[in-house]
C-alpha cells in the first residue's frame, strides 16, 4: 500500500483510530470524532462493562486485564473525552477508598506496600480524566519516594529491595508524569520533571532495550510489537512515549528506530505481533493480522524522528 491507502485504512477503523490518525498522521483535531469514542465502537464497549458499583471486574486490580486499573488505562490510551462523567466518578472512588499510608494506590492481596509501577499508570490515567490534584499529592509523594540511584523506578524496590531500576515500571512513571505534567497540575512539578529527566537518560543508556554493560538484548520480548501493552514494556510503546513527550531524535534511539522499520510488513504496515496473557473483555486486533494499533503508532513515531519512511 502506499501513504495514502494506509490512512485510507487507518480511517476504516474504530473511532479512536480515526480520531489519532487525523490528529497525529495528518494535523487535524477532529473533535467530533472524539466525542464519539464514547459512544460507539471499542470505547463504547468498555464503557458497557461497567458494573454497577463503579468499578470493572471484580475490583480496582482484579482479574488482568478487565480490573478497573487496566480498563482504565485502555480508555485513556483510546483518547476517550477525558470529560467523561461515569469515569471521573469511578476515579474519585479509586482515590478515595484505594490508598493506603505510604500514600499510593494500593493493588491487591496481602501486599502492605504500593505498587510504583501500578501508581505511574494511575497518575497517567488520573491525570488525563481530570481528577482533584489533591488526592494525587500523596500518589506524587508517593512515587518520587521510589526514584533509584540510577535515575529510573523499579516496583520491587519497597518490596523486595531492587538494586537496578526496570524499564517495565519506569517508561509507565514516564507516561504518569506526562501526563500530570500537560494537565497543568503544579504540586512538586519541579521534582516531578527532574526524575522525568533522569528516567528518560535511563531508558536511553540502555539505547531502550540493550544492557548498559553487554550491549546484549535484555529481553526478546522488548521488541515484540504487541498492544495494548499494559505494564509491559516495549520499543514502539518507549518510542511513542518520547514522541508524545517531543524529546527530539537521540542516537541512541537508532537501533529501536531500525528494528520498527524491518518489522513493517510487504504491504508497508505493522502486525500484532503478541498480546500479553490474560482475561480481556473483548481483542481489538487479532496477533498476526495487521495491526491499526501498530501501524498508526509506528507511522507517527516515524514522522516524529523524521525517518525517510
Amino acid at each position: 500500500m502506499n501513504n495514502k491507502e494506509i490512512i485510507d485504512w487507518l480511517l476504516q477503523g474504530d473511532v479512536s483510530i480515526q480520531y489519532q490518525t487525523y490528529r497525529d498522521l495528518l494535523g487535524e483535531e477532529r473533535k467530533e470524532l472524539k466525542k464519539r469514542i464514547e459512544t460507539e465502537g471499542w470505547g463504547k464497549q468498555f464503557l458497557d462493562k461497567r458494573n454497577e458499583n463503579g468499578h470493572w471486574g471484580r475490583s480496582f486490580y482484579q482479574p488482568k486485564w478487565t480490573s478497573t486499573h487496566y480498563t482504565l488505562l485502555d480508555l485513556r490510551n483510546l483518547e476517550i473525552s477525558n470529560s467523561c462523567k461515569p469515569i471521573q466518578q469511578t476515579i474519585e472512588i479509586i482515590l478515595k477508598q484505594n490508598k493506603i499510608k505510604d500514600g499510593g494506590i494500593h493493588p491487591i492481596g496481602t501486599t502492605y506496600n504500593s505498587d510504583v509501577c501500578i501508581n505511574g499508570m494511575a497518575l497517567n490515567y488520573c491525570s488525563y480524566f481530570k481528577a482533584n490534584e489533591k488526592y494525587l499529592e500523596s500518589v506524587v509523594d508517593f512515587i518520587l519516594s521510589q526514584q533509584m540511584k540510577d535515575g529510573g523506578f523499579n516496583c520491587r524496590l519497597n518490596r523486595s529491595g531492587a538494586k537496578h531500576s526496570s524499564l517495565h515500571t519506569t517508561i509507565s512513571v514516564l507516561e504518569g508524569i506526562l501526563e500530570y505534567k500537560k494537565n497543568n497540575y503544579t504540586y512538586r512539578l519541579d521534582e516531578l520533571i527532574k526524575a522525568e529527566k533522569e528516567s528518560q537518560e535511563f531508558i536511553l543508556e540502555h539505547r531502550l532495550f540493550k544492557s548498559d554493560k553487554t550491549g546484549e538484548i535484555i529481553d526478546k520480548r522488548f521488541t515484540k510489537l504487541s498492544y495494548p501493552s499494559r505494564w509491559r514494556y516495549d520499543i514502539l510503546r518507549a518510542l511513542d512515549y518520547f514522541r508524545f513527550a517531543e524529546v527530539e531524535y537521540d542516537e541512541r534511539m537508532q537501533d529501536a528506530i531500525d528494528i520498527i522499520i524491518i518489522k513493517r510488513n510487504k504491504d508497508n504496515i505493522w502486525n500484532l505481533q503478541a498480546n500479553h496473557p490474560g482475561n480481556v473483555h473483548f481483542y481489538m486486533e487479532k496477533v498476526g493480522k495487521p495491526s491499526r494499533w501498530n501501524t498508526l503508532r509506528a507511522l507517527r513515531v516515524l514522522n516524529h524522528f523524521k525517518v525517510n519512511n
